[in-house]
Order: structure tokens, then C-alpha cells, then sequence
């Protein structure tokens, strides 16, 4: 598969009474927005903020992060099976808004729901920090159940990442990089004397508000496959979790994995990247041996050298993660694993939940426990509410003052386990 990624620089978001693009500005329509969201029953209020980099804005609680991209002269359409009709993607070309994004804002569905600092030392710890967000604060129509809320909120999300994309449909990129994996066979050929390296992709899908969507699908009910990484960054997969906010995967995460942009940076140079294999974090045993045995399977069927291996949240995950990596080294295929850590505030704490000799390269993300302390903003989208009762808060985080105090894991990607380069990580 051959996709050409086109990004257009958006340098600033302005409230309009049209929505277009123009002079790497982008111009939205906020009543018409609004009442394309309201389109949804179940969505009783939205309200539309921008936030920029540098603003003393403080935003939370936070759901998912879209970026508005659209397929050009294709039949597909960008979030198949859920925003757009079911088909493949992946190849082609999709116009990306670079520098914005779309967040979903609110009243809390799950406690595992983040904040976004636009200035500051909690900034530092997000890379939203560095966007220009284009917040949809939403409230539910009274009585609705948790998870309907969440997938009203994540549909109203990806819905407005998608009209906005489309408005860059026409517009010629800044610049446009291809990406391009070949059927098995002849991606051998192509670097025969390289090491053939695989991405092991884990998905959050503990069920309960922890899901994962791949082209639509709930990810619990899969069983390990083989993806073209293009498709990976064309949507295909799409977050629907609230798990800790730190390590939480959301959709713009997907659309840009750095592990997937680093491979195919080495691509052809000291590696050969092979494709991507998806599995699931499931909750009962059977299901963990089940998925890391097809796991390890995938990976020597593909003939690897070595695997990445990323996880999506902690402790029950910190299984899946240890199963995958010791089954595939025992396939004598050298893994490197990905994952951030719980090692308690003062870092003397077992940093995971499970652990083997096998796991021999480790490259971390930090320790999700450590606490920081974020000063009052001037101004607030969201609510503060929850801060308290957040992963990561506590009674007494929130002070008088308006500023928090609270473990990294309340931060939106502060520790998130695809969300940093890799380009240091040896062992394979």
C-alpha cells in the first residue's frame, strides 16, 4: 500500500460566519458546527472554545483528540465503519489539517479523564499543549448512560474532525510525504540483507469504557491481525477509552504514531519495516493466551528479526505486554518493549505489574505517580469538578487558589507509551 500524506499548516483557528481555509488560517462557522453536533439527540448543549499555545488556558476534563483529515479522489472515506462508509484505507492521498485539532470536552463520563495545560508546567508534559484546539464542550442529555454518552461524544468528536478536514480537500499542501509498505514477499525482496523489523501494536479494550475501534469494530472481539502501518494512519483504529489520561492512546495518537513514523523513517535505511501487528489487552487469562500465542505467531510468520512492542494503559495490560514479549523472544525474535511506569510517588515502587528476564530492552515513559503541581490559569474550558476524583487527583488537589496538584497520570499523554521517538531504542 502507497499513501501520500498532504499537510496544510493551519497557523490560527477564527470564529467566522463561513468555514473555509485560507491563508493557513482556518475560518469555522460556530453556530453551524453547533448545530451539526446537536444533530445528535443525546447531545443536549455544545458549546465551541479555542485554545492556543501559550494561552493560560486550563482545559478538563478531557475525552479524545482528533485531527481533521480527509481522502482525496477516493472512494474511502477517512474513520471508516464509524464516520465514514466501510472500506479499506490506507493508500492514496488524505489532506491533513497540521497544527489544529479537535477535543472533546465535558462532563465527565469516566474518572479517567485528563487536563490540558496551553502554558505552563503541566504544557510541558502534553504535546496538545502545542496545538491549537478547537474544543467542543459538550453536555448529555439528562439520564444517559455513561457509555451512550461516551459514544455520543466520541461521534460528535470525530464528526467535526472529519467536515473540517474536508475543507482541505482543494487545497494544494505545504508538502506531501509518501509512505509505502509492499505485500509480504516482495518487501523481502526489496531489502533482503536488512533486519526485518515488526511494530507489535497493543490496544486498550479492557471493555467498561476502556475500547479500541478498529475499522469499526469493538478490538475485544479480535484476534490478532496483520495491518498495513498506513492503514494505522489513515484511521482505521480510533479511540473510545478512558483509561488514565497519562498513557491513554487517543485518536490523534493513532493517526500519528511516532513508532510507525519512526520505522518508516529507518525504512530501507537499517531496518526493514515489515507492517503492523494489532492485538488486544483483554481481562480474563484465556484471552491473554490467546492473543499473545497468535501474537508471537503473526511475528514469525512474517519472518521478524526483532518487534517494537507498545502497551496502552497499566497494571492488568502489564500481562499482555510481558506475554507478548516472552513469547515472541522465545520464537528467537529480539523485542524491545514500550510502556510507561507505576513505581509510586518516589519511584522505589515495582514499576510494573508483571516482569520477566525476557524483557531485556525497555524503553519508558516515565513514572505516571510523579507529582506536579500546575498554577492557576486565567481562564477554564470544562470544568473543575472532577479534579479531585481523576486518576491521578486526590482530596485536596484542587486549592484555593485554582492551582492543582496531581500525579502525571492526570494529564492528557504526560507519560503515553507511543508518544515519544524511538529512534534510541537498540535491540533488535
Amino acid at each position: 500500500m502507497k499513501l501520500e500524506l498532504g499537510n496544510i499548516k493551519i497557523n490560527q483557528v477564527i470564529k467566522s460566519n463561513e468555514n473555509k481555509i485560507a491563508d493557513h488560517t482556518l475560518y469555522i462557522d460556530e453556530q453551524a458546527i453547533i448545530d451539526f453536533v446537536l444533530e445528535d439527540d443525546r447531545i443536549s448543549k455544545c458549546t465551541i472554545e479555542i485554545a492556543n499555545p501559550g494561552d493560560k488556558t486550563r482545559i478538563t476534563p478531557v475525552k479524545d483528540v482528533i485531527e481533521p483529515r480527509c481522502k482525496v479522489d477516493s472512494k474511502a472515506e477517512i474513520f471508516p465503519g464509524v464516520i465514514g462508509k466501510m472500506s479499506g484505507v490506507g493508500e492514496g492521498r488524505t489532506h491533513v489539517l497540521k497544527g489544529c485539532a479537535v477535543m472533546t470536552v465535558g462532563k465527565i463520563v469516566g474518572f479517567q479523564e485528563g487536563i490540558v495545560d496551553m502554558t505552563g508546567p503541566g504544557a510541558e508534559q502534553t504535546p496538545f499543549s502545542k496545538l491549537i484546539n478547537i474544543c467542543l464542550v459538550l453536555e448529555p442529555t439528562e439520564g444517559l448512560d455513561p457509555h451512550v454518552y461516551e459514544e455520543a461524544a466520541r461521534f460528535a468528536g470525530l464528526k467535526v474532525g472529519s467536515f473540517l478536514g474536508k475543507l482541505g480537500e482543494s487545497i494544494e499542501p505545504d508538502e506531501i510525504t509518501t509512505y509505502e509498505t509492499k505485500p509480504l514477499l516482495k518487501q523481502i525482496e526489496e531489502f533482503p540483507d536488512l533486519p526485518k523489523v515488526g511494530y507489535v501494536y497493543m490496544l486498550q479494550t479492557q471493555g467498561l469504557l476502556h475500547d479500541t475501534y478498529v475499522y469499526g469494530a469493538d478490538a475485544k472481539h479480535i484476534i490478532p491481525t496483520i495491518l498495513y502501518p498506513t492503514e494505522v494512519m489513515d484511521g482505521a483504529i480510533l479511540s473510545g477509552n478512558c483509561v488514565s489520561a497519562c498513557d491513554k492512546n487517543t485518536t490523534y495518537h493513532h493517526l500519528n504514531n511516532p513508532v510507525i513514523h519512526d520505522l518508516y523513517n529507518r525504512h530501507g535505511k537499517d531496518i526493514n519495516f515489515m507492517g503492523v501487528i494489532i492485538t488486544n489487552e483483554t481481562v480474563y487469562l484465556a484471552d491473554k493466551v490467546r492473543s499473545s500465542d497468535f501474537s508471537a505467531k503473526l511475528a514469525e510468520y512474517l519472518g521478524l528479526d526483532g518487534v517494537i512492542i507498545t502497551q496502552e494503559g497499566f497494571g492488568n495490560p502489564d500481562t499482555d505486554l510481558i506475554m507478548n514479549c516472552k513469547k515472541i523472544e522465545e520464537k528467537q525474535i529480539k523485542t524491545v518493549i514500550v510502556t510507561d511506569e507505576y513505581a509510586g510517588r518516589d519511584g522505589a515502587s515495582q514499576s510494573l505489574a508483571d516482569a520477566d528476564p525476557l524483557a531485556d530492552a525497555v524503553v519508558t515513559g516515565g513514572n505516571a505517580n510523579e507529582v506536579i503541581v500546575l498554577p492557576p490559569m486565567e481562564k477554564l474550558i470544562g470544568q473543575l469538578d472532577y479534579v479531585d476524583v481523576i486518576a491521578g487527583g486526590f482530596d485536596g488537589s484542587l486549592r484555593e487558589d485554582g492551582s492543582i496538584e496531581v500525579e502525571l497520570q492526570a494529564i492528557t499523554g504526560a507519560t503515553n507509551e507511543i508518544g515519544f521517538n524511538l529512534t534510541s531504542a537498540k535491540g533488535y
